[in-house]
């Protein structure tokens, strides 16, 4: 008995050193970014600075060539960064653009390792497009990144629900041996977990001018990547039926630009030019971050004609400046915003869409000439409020390995 003791009393000692040892130790996250996107640079951004604390080594690819891209990037991280992928980590946090089943397949290591897939976007849900290659195999990528997964996160419900019914209807074209059960039930212990925003105060002299006045014009600002699924011929649409109705309207129309772009935004831009009630204040991307940040904390107005958003950066960043949104009642967006900020969503009906952005701005222009516009509360996807969620989900993705191995 006295033997039992004394090696009960070792254990002890010894199991006290170790959990000293896990709490000096800072957890090792490896995070591979697989199509560095704007938005997903954002995202690692504010990881990196809202947890400090936590030993990060990221990886991450251009957002180019996305056909290779997507299928590729297993082929080049595990043949150029195989010593830095065979290090020992604690845990794995991918993006769902990463091709991980393949990559694991040829990094044996990371398989022990607990694996969590952080979904930004899916394929299942975007508009269609001319250009559109390859659609098949981003989608089946897709649904095998989030089976490697032990655990998975989107950033909003619409992606979540929206990757669930599209993994369904890719997995019913099947002819055969389709495990629909098993599969179906392991993507639907996922959750959801935005991406956070920050909400740095916005300095005094860069306020908006909130006096009312009977002549006040209205400034809107449309902060998207300039490409068919952000809408821009419903932008054009809505336009049109302000300059139609002699709205005093002042535009910007920024945001990430590219070679190529719908021919939409040169009618826009000449549609401004010949208006006697249309300004332009802004055109094309503002490189500098002051530049696009004292924009946002002037404008009255950030909108949305998007027909593609999962959670919608963009727009969260203008509300946080103080802008008031308009937005379509679809994708994301009734998730943050309530029906003040919402116009209907017209699906197919370009022309009855800008008719309903016309008629919303009308409405915030008198609200604006009357003392003042409605501003919406977006502080609870702030990174002050989501840093700690992310925390306790990597924690419990890390323990789960214990947990497994003490099993």
């Amino acid at each position: 008995m006295g033997f039992e003791r004394v090696d009960q009393a070792y254990n002890k000692v010894n199991h006290a050193a170790e959990i000293s040892q896990v709490a000096i130790s800072p957890m090792k996250v490896l995070l591979l970014s697989a199509y560095h996107a704007q938005s997903h640079a954002q995202w690692v951004e504010g990881l990196q600075r809202h947890l400090p604390d936590l030993d990060w080594t990221v990886l991450t690819l251009p957002p180019r060539h996305f056909n290779w891209r997507i299928r590729g990037n297993s082929l080049s991280w595990a043949f150029g960064e195989r010593d830095l992928l065979r290090e020992k980590y604690d845990v794995v946090l991918a993006t769902s653009m990463c091709d991980l089943s393949s990559l694991v397949g040829f990094v044996p290591e990371l398989a022990h390792i607990p694996k969590v897939v952080y979904c930004h976007e899916n394929q299942f849900a975007y508009p269609a497009s001319a250009r559109q290659q390859g659609i098949l195999e981003a989608q089946v990528l897709n649904i095998y990144t989030a089976l490697a997964a032990d655990q998975l996160i989107f950033n909003s419900e619409y992606n979540r629900r929206t990757f669930l019914e599209g993994s369904v209807a890719l997995l019913n074209k099947m002819p055969d041996f389709v495990p629909m059960k098993s599969i179906t039930a392991q993507l639907a212990k996922s959750e959801v977990l935005p991406v956070g925003i920050e909400c740095a105060p916005i300095s005094a002299e860069s306020l908006r001018d909130e006096n009312p006045s009977e002549d006040a014009r209205l400034w809107l600002v449309w902060n998207h990547r300039w490409e068919h699924d952000k809408g821009p011929e419903q932008l054009l649409a809505a336009l049109r039926a302000c300059e139609y109705t002699g709205l005093p309207l002042d535009v910007s129309i920024v945001g990430q630009q590219f070679r190529r772009q719908p021919e939409a935004f040169s009618e826009i831009e000449r549609l401004i030019a010949r208006s006697d009630s249309l300004k332009l204040r802004h055109w094309g991307f503002l490189a500098s971050r002051d530049d696009y940040a004292g924009l946002l904390s002037q404008a009255d107005v950030v909108l949305s004609t998007a027909s593609h958003d999962f959670q919608g950066l963009s727009v969260l960043e203008a509300a946080t400046a103080g802008c008031t949104p308009l937005l379509p009642n679809r994708l994301a967006y009734p998730e943050w915003f309530d029906g003040r900020f919402l116009y209907p969503d017209c699906g197919e009906g370009i022309a009855e869409e800008g008719e309903a952005v016309a008629q919303g701005l009308e409405a915030l222009l008198s609200q604006k000439r009357r003392g003042g516009l409605p501003k919406a509360d977006v502080s609870s996807l702030s990174w002050e409020r989501l840093a700690s969620q992310y925390r306790r989900m990597l924690e419990s993705a890390a323990s789960s390995k214990s947990r497994g191995d003490s099993g």
